[in-house]
């Protein structure tokens, strides 16, 4: 629902054990049993996504009686921790141990100190998991459809608590639940309409059906009614501050470093990246403006020629089509480099973003849970329907055929869809169900500049010149969002960040803008993951000297699931090479 947020990959749903292991190893893992039996009953929608679906027909409501359910199931648990001696665990063990530690501290302090469920109305929002009971075909269609209808029965009074514990909501995050919502309620309205058609369930009970999805339908748009005329004379900003900014920043990122560190890291790295992309352009200059004298302004000389390459790019009604085409390309590659061994059983499917996703990313990776790991991976790819053609060719600008192949390789190949297939081999659901962002899309990140240094676009300087451009959107991003939520960053300024020194296109800065309004901290975990998996990289190639292979150093990192980069670095780096077994 609303409090532990985690990047969900996948792992085998027998695997909780390893394979040996001593006397604490085996009591500390049927305590994780028992924890992850306690834990779904209070976070059925979570347990939904992941794939474990015994309670599939039960909605919660979010009231502070529940509230209070969660901090003392936090307190209890980490009491039950306290009772462990982690340094005795093999390695698998003492990074779950670190996890579950993180999460349920991480818990309370939501419930207690940040208090998202006063100001943020998109924390309230049923629709995700209803339509993943209803497109998934984990089940017979007549049993989801019957969880469906017996979930639906407590969504009136979700809202209405909703609408109760709602205090000063930031403007902008009122709006964004208002378009999900608005957008979403098609998957009570007609899809659950239709899903019913292609059963044989009696119909009486398709009448008793339908009538509560009616009412469903009607709570989310009272919902979004609600929102529209909410009365707020004193709405809360949406800046988190630094004070809660860092505490969040520990708890999501798990980084060795502080939001601020990280912060000062990607300035530095803004002017490396100045600097090699200012050697490119001055090189591409004769080729593309012949004798044009070129700019003496560095930014305005990269600029200019970021401008010129970008007008090669698809037409609006061919942007998806041209990522399907793309991606047997990129398997091909990555085979033909070695990079990664890839899992050819895995479905991929690329879809148009669904509606309740709405309004956050233009394009990103939804992946199959720990208990459903062989269901389809879904490459989301956001609609330009409806758009202006100056947003239009603004938007494919910014995509063009050369980021458009780095947006694939970051999304699916070799970077999230790959990922999360070996995430779901990791013996370890802790680490897949409380999966770490920063570990996610540090991989993403890093497995682009891995497929250029393999010789990916043929070393075309073009092509480095739109990496450097993307891999400064990582930097940028986590720049913009320290400065915007610590430092008071007023738009205008955001803006120039975003189009002057990262060469956005204007609806791209404008599209990161209302990201950077509408969420906190996630947008560090590009660069900082990817920072970290670099350092790592190096060390470990000093580590085993000649014995050093690429793609051995990306499945050993791979094998560990979607633990934080610096519990992994623990594990590859240990010297007791006991201690470092997974």
């Amino acid at each position: 629902m609303l409090l532990l947020v985690g990047l969900l990959g996948g792992c085998k749903k027998d695997s909780v054990a390893p394979i040996t292991g001593s006397v604490d190893d085996a009591a500390f893992n049927e305590y994780e049993k028992h924890f992850l039996d306690e834990f779904w009953k209070l976070n059925p929608d979570w347990a939904t996504g992941v794939g474990y679906h015994k309670y599939d027909s039960i909605l919660l409501v979010p009231d502070k009686k529940y509230r209070d359910k969660l901090v003392n199931f936090a307190k209890v648990q980490l009491d039950s921790l306290g009772r462990f001696t982690p340094t005795n665990f093999l390695q698998t063990n003492k990074m779950d141990y670190a996890i579950l530690q993180n999460q349920m501290n991480y818990l309370q302090w939501q419930v207690q100190q940040l208090k998202q469920f006063e100001w943020d109305p998109s924390s309230y929002n049923v629709i995700g998991s209803f339509a993943y009971i209803l497109n998934e075909h984990y089940a017979p269609l007549p049993k989801r459809l019957t969880n469906f209808y017996e979930k639906m029965a407590n969504i009136p009074a979700y809202y209405k608590e909703a609408e109760k514990d709602l205090k000063n909501p930031v403007i902008d995050l009122t709006n964004l639940a208002v378009a999900q919502h608005e957008g979403g309620v098609g998957v009570f309205e007609t899809d659950f309409a239709d899903s019913l058609k292609k059963t044989t369930i009696p119909e009486a009970t398709k009448k008793l059906m339908l009538d509560r999805a009616k009412l469903a339908a009607d709570a989310i748009k009272g919902y979004a009614g609600f929102l529209k005329n909410f009365k707020n004379d004193h709405p809360r900003s949406f800046r988190l501050g630094k004070d809660l900014y860092e505490d969040k920043f520990k708890y999501e990122i798990q980084s060795s470093k502080t939001a601020q560190q990280v912060y000062n890291a990607a300035v530095d790295r803004k002017r490396v990246i100045h600097h090699e992309m200012a050697k490119i352009s001055i090189k591409l200059w004769p080729k593309y403006f012949g004798k044009t004298p070129t700019p003496t302004d560095t930014l305005e000389l990269i600029g200019k020629m970021i401008d010129t390459l970008s007008v090669k790019h698809v037409k609006p009604d061919e942007f998806q089509a041209a990522i399907v085409n793309e991606l047997p390309k990129l398997k091909a590659f990555v085979t033909q480099k070695d990079l990664v061994t890839l899992d050819p059983t895995k479905p991929l499917e690329v879809r148009k973003e669904p509606g309740y996703m709405a309004g956050v990313a233009g394009a990103s990776m939804s992946s199959p849970g720990p208990y459903d790991s062989g269901q389809n991976s879904y490459f989301n790819v956001g609609s330009l329907s409806g758009w202006s053609p100056e947003k239009a060719e603004s938007y494919l600008r910014e995509y063009n055929q050369y980021i458009l192949q780095i947006l694939c390789i970051h999304e699916a190949i070799p970077g999230h869809y790959v990922q999360l297939v070996y995430a779901n081999k990791s013996p370890s659901l802790i680490k897949s169900i409380f999966g770490n962002t920063a570990m996610v899309e540090g991989w993403a990140v890093y497995s682009e500049q891995m497929m250029l240094d393999a010789g990916f676009g043929d070393n075309a300087p073009e092509m480095w010149l739109m990496w450097y451009k993307w891999n400064l959107r990582s930097v940028c991003n986590t720049i913009l969002d320290y400065s915007v939520h610590c430092l008071n960053m007023p738009k205008q300024s955001a803006i120039s960040l975003l189009t002057r020194e990262a060469f956005q296109q204007q609806a791209e800065a404008d599209g990161k803008w209302n990201r950077v309004s509408v969420t906190s901290v996630q947008l560090d975990s590009y660069f900082t993951g990817y920072k970290e998996i670099m350092d790592l990289r190096d060390d470990w190639k000093s580590k085993t000297g000649d014995q050093y292979k690429l793609k051995d150093f990306n499945e050993k990192f791979l094998s560990y699931g979607n633990a934080p980069v610096k519990l992994i670095r623990d594990a590859m780096m240990a010297k007791d090479p006991v201690a470092g077994k997974n």
